[in-house]
């Protein structure tokens, strides 16, 4: 008779080394958070609670109220391994009195270029853990790794959360430490500042029609759908939309106190039509893509750009869409600039950005068509309401679809 190896406990969740884990999970306070269950391909799958630094009651109509949010700020997901992959860490950037604890840089210096040490190696700026500084300027960076509770216990937890603040709460499902192929079931930097914008930019989105593109967890499209009359939140993959379906249904609080509506729909930038076959799930009906063309006026697309073919696409399906809607559109795209040492370049360079921005001024330069797209940076000065790291190298790009005269 074989005797089968122990099954490891429930607690000792291990990542394997070829994976990437977001900064988002990797520089966090540890909490306690729920592994919920695993998904059909059997990763982990955790409930992060996402705090927004607002009330309803202080915004008027250009925007936030100044004030104090110092007490109310949190953002609970511990979830890390150690030695895990990551940006360097930066300084939060933000105004109008809002609170940026989770910000700061514990080396307390600013993060100016590259830095390398004596042969010219990439020298990685790492936080110090929690004991080695006697008076850490931000939260502690003890060694953190995943909690398991009891479904039971995270409930009630949950609970008394929505009941206190049912409005400050955004309740996200995710994974951690995937592989590349399976990195938007994480939340990524750029997802929130993209987030930011939208709450801060309420009169661009306020009773408009919009379109994620590469969704992912869905975060962004569930804060757009607190402003928007329709989100239309897409990305390929059964697995993740059913996450992200999830994750709308979690937070459907938010969207129907102002009548905002979210579809998690397929949309494949590989492909040219949309899926109309009501056997696939998350497929479009003739009816909901006559009101995307009819309607969307926004587009919005965080941190989907780490792999060129993939940016190429997602360009193409851009301007494809762009022609098929019957108004003008605007496009807001996150991006993170990323620093990688590579053997082909022995040197620092940041090629999946490069690559990025040589798409941007394609499309810019791009005369087919009867449209014109006018690209533009966006300043990163608003007010941070979520709590992530704004870093330098977080940026926001605009582009305007207009018809040619």
């Amino acid at each position: 008779m074989v005797q089968l190896p122990p099954t490891p406990a429930m607690d000792e969740v291990t990542f394997r080394s070829d994976t990437v884990l977001s900064d988002v999970h990797l520089y966090t306070p540890n909490h306690r958070h729920l592994m919920v269950r695993l998904n059909s391909v059997g990763q982990p799958v955790f409930l992060s609670q996402f705090k927004l630094l607002w009330s309803r009651d202080s915004w008027t109509d250009s925007g936030p109220k100044g004030g104090d949010h110092r007490d109310g700020h949190t953002e609970a997901p511990p979830p890390s391994r150690p030695g895990g992959t990551g940006s360097p860490p930066g300084h939060g950037q933000g105004s109008e009195g809002f609170s940026l604890q989770a910000g700061t840089d514990t080396t307390g210096q600013e993060v100016t270029g590259v830095q390398l040490d004596e042969d010219g190696d990439l020298d990685v700026v790492r936080r110090p853990r929690a004991t080695s500084d006697a008076h850490p300027v931000g939260p502690p960076r003890d060694k953190v790794h995943p909690v398991i509770l009891t479904q039971e216990e995270d409930l009630v937890t949950g609970n008394e959360a929505r009941e206190s603040s049912p409005h400050s709460i955004i309740r996200i499902e995710h994974t951690m430490a995937t592989p590349l192929e399976d990195v938007g079931k994480q939340v990524w930097r750029g997802a929130l500042l993209l987030a930011d914008y939208i709450l801060f930019q309420r009169d661009l989105f306020q009773g408009r029609t919009v379109l994620e593109l590469g969704a992912g967890t869905g975060l962004t499209s569930i804060i757009a759908a607190t402003v928007a009359q329709t989100v239309y939140c897409t990305d390929v993959g059964t697995d993740l939309l059913t996450m992200c379906q999830q994750n709308v249904t979690l937070n459907s609080h938010l969207a129907a106190t102002e009548g905002g509506v979210i579809k998690v729909k397929e949309l494949d930038w590989l492909k040219d039509d949309l899926c109309t076959d009501p056997e696939v799930p998350f497929s479009w009906s003739e009816e909901e893509i006559a009101e995307l063309c009819d309607h969307t006026t926004m587009l919005l697309a965080a941190e989907v750009f780490y792999d060129d073919d993939l940016t190429d696409a997602l360009f193409r399906t851009l301007s494809r869409l762009a022609h098929r809607l019957k108004n003008a559109c605007t496009a807001i795209l996150s991006v993170e600039k990323r620093l990688n040492f590579t053997l082909r370049h022995l040197d620092v360079t940041c090629e999946a950005y490069d690559h990025f921005r040589s798409c941007l001024r394609a499309l810019e330069r791009l005369r087919e068509g009867r449209l014109r797209f006018t690209v533009e940076p966006v300043e990163a000065a608003f007010p941070q309401l979520l709590a992530y790291e704004r870093i330098p190298q977080l940026e926001l790009w605009k582009i305007i679809a207009e018809p040619v005269t």
